[in-house]
């Protein structure tokens, strides 16, 4: 195919049948690889439409300056597209962030804006408040506000919905996401479940984040609230975007399962994915007891693993975080490393 630039590209990514990890399931499993953007994620979705809106709106004129608060991806989508239309973009993130992403970031000219990683989400450090400080301070600038802006919604219901719903011809019976602003989930649900409100919605949270509470209980427990390692999935705060009212059934995962369910994935089915992937992965597996063999299930994989090398991929990272320890891996490396002394 032939486009006049990169952005046209964008959306219309494949299922890719899992086979080997999920061997003793019963049911039928797909992943829709996001990774397959031109800016390796599902993030280019939101990004693209967000923007576009907002320039029919004239809420963002030529010259202008892009801001948002992203934990890399969004940032990424939204640093691609101002570089081929000529904004300016400054992008907050909080120091959890994987060095590749920032490397990543600065590659495609975004200002980058390290914020702490474990303050309360009204603290001025943090960096949903350091966007709207931003925004205030710079003219001609636009916060596009992932977590509120229900943009991010319409975009996966105007097209990652409709293409699963077309790829599975129409049979899918369940779809696993991972919740971080609630786009991808809530558009992708809202679309499929309007063709068949039987579709089951499972919701992937992590320990630490005050998502699935919430959903459970109505209420907002700060207790919750702890830092983990996770990208890209749960909240410390309630996003707009997150409709409770799509989900089935919300799952937390750990950051070791996860993380093992992600290099899993590369080694066992040939798919390079990122942490928030892995955690999708795991959130299947917990699920496992319930389903059935006529089941077809669509896993969201939101983005590429190559923004992940020096974590999850990365065997002294796990070591570092205690994830190694008693696996198999972490029992080969030592005789690796006993034998290199040995030499």
């Amino acid at each position: 195919m032939r486009y006049n630039n990169i952005l046209e590209a964008i959306g219309n990514t494949p299922l890719i049948r899992l086979n080997k990890i999920t061997q003793g399931l019963r049911g039928t499993f797909y992943a829709k690889m996001e990774a397959m953007n031109p800016g390796l994620s599902a993030k280019d979705r939101i990004a693209i439409h967000m923007i576009d809106k907002a320039e029919k709106e004239e809420r963002l004129k030529p010259g202008g300056t892009i801001i948002e608060a992203t934990s890399g991806n969004t940032g990424f989508s939204i640093a691609m597209i101002s570089a081929i239309r000529g904004y300016r973009c400054i992008l907050t993130v909080t120091s959890k962030i994987s060095q590749e992403k920032i490397n990543l970031l600065k590659a495609m000219g975004a200002r980058v804006i390290l914020c702490p990683k474990s303050v309360e989400p009204d603290d001025p450090r943090s960096y949903y408040q350091r966007a709207i400080q931003f925004s205030k301070e710079i003219p001609n600038s636009l916060y596009l506000n992932q977590n509120f802006n229900y943009d991010n919604v319409e975009a996966h219901y105007m097209s990652t919905g409709p293409e699963i719903w077309k790829q599975t011809e129409g049979k899918i019976t369940h779809l696993l996401c991972s919740t971080g602003t609630g786009g991808t989930l809530s558009g992708t649900a809202k679309y499929l479940k309007e063709q068949n409100p039987d579709i089951q919605v499972i919701a992937i949270d992590a320990y630490g984040s005050v998502l699935k509470k919430y959903y459970d209980t109505g209420i907002y427990d700060p207790n919750e609230i702890y830092s983990y390692r996770i990208e890209g999935t749960g909240k410390n705060i309630i996003p707009d975007n997150v409709r409770f009212e799509y989900i089935d059934r919300y799952v937390k995962v750990t950051d070791k399962h996860s993380a093992f369910k992600a290099r899993r994935l590369a080694k066992q089915e040939g798919l390079l994915v990122g942490y928030s992937s892995g955690a999708v992965m795991q959130g299947l597996f917990e699920i496992r007891r319930d389903l059935k063999k006529d089941d077809l299930a669509v896993l969201i994989f939101a983005d590429h693993g190559s923004r992940y090398l020096g974590k999850i991929f990365n065997d002294e990272w796990m070591e570092e975080q205690g994830f190694l320890y008693g696996s198999s891996n972490y029992k080969y490396m030592l005789r690796w490393r006993k034998f290199l002394r040995s030499i």
